[in-house]
């Protein structure tokens, strides 16, 4: 340390402060400016990529807050239209079914008029080979009653008789 006393010059000491002090001068004129301006930007580009950064990440966040209620209301639009199609398939066959049902009515009550047509002309013609028949069967019968004289007045007086009755 005794060197240092030794060795020290008040001259050199004021040039070299001199010279600081020029040099701090220079420097905050030519130089502090420009490093602060640029300090200040670069500052205010990281200030500004993380403001777009959240800015980014809120976007992000709405886009998939907008995708799930898209999909939740797809869901709804879907379900909707599931339960649309299933109540126009009840519809439709309920109203098959009807038809179906007018049809076969229709047809049993078709069938059943010309059954009925048949059996009325079936009861015709039974009723009129039954009359043939009877007619028939009177025929030889009364031949057979008639052949003999005694037989023709008692079945004339039988038959008087029943008129009078009646």
């Amino acid at each position: 340390m005794q060197d240092l006393l030794n060795d020290f010059s008040p001259g050199l000491f004021i040039i070299q402060t001199l010279l600081l002090l020029v040099l701090i001068l220079l420097m905050v004129k030519f130089a502090w400016k420009p490093i602060l301006s640029s300090l200040n930007e670069r500052e205010e580009g990281i200030k500004d990529a993380l403001d777009a950064a959240d800015k980014a990440k809120r976007d992000m966040e709405n886009l998939q807050a907008d995708n799930e209620r898209m999909k939740q209301e797809a869901r709804l639009e879907r379900d909707a239209m599931l339960k649309e199609a299933q109540a126009m398939k009840k519809k439709i066959i309920a109203e098959a079914s009807e038809e179906a049902e007018k049809k076969a009515e229709e047809i049993i009550t078709k069938a059943q008029t010309a059954i009925q047509n048949e059996k009325k002309v079936a009861i015709n013609e039974l009723r009129l080979q039954v009359a043939k028949y009877s007619i028939e069967i009177a025929e030889k019968v009364l031949e057979h009653e008639l052949s003999d004289k005694k037989k023709q007045m008692k079945l004339v007086d039988t038959l008087v008789e029943d008129v009078k009755l009646n």
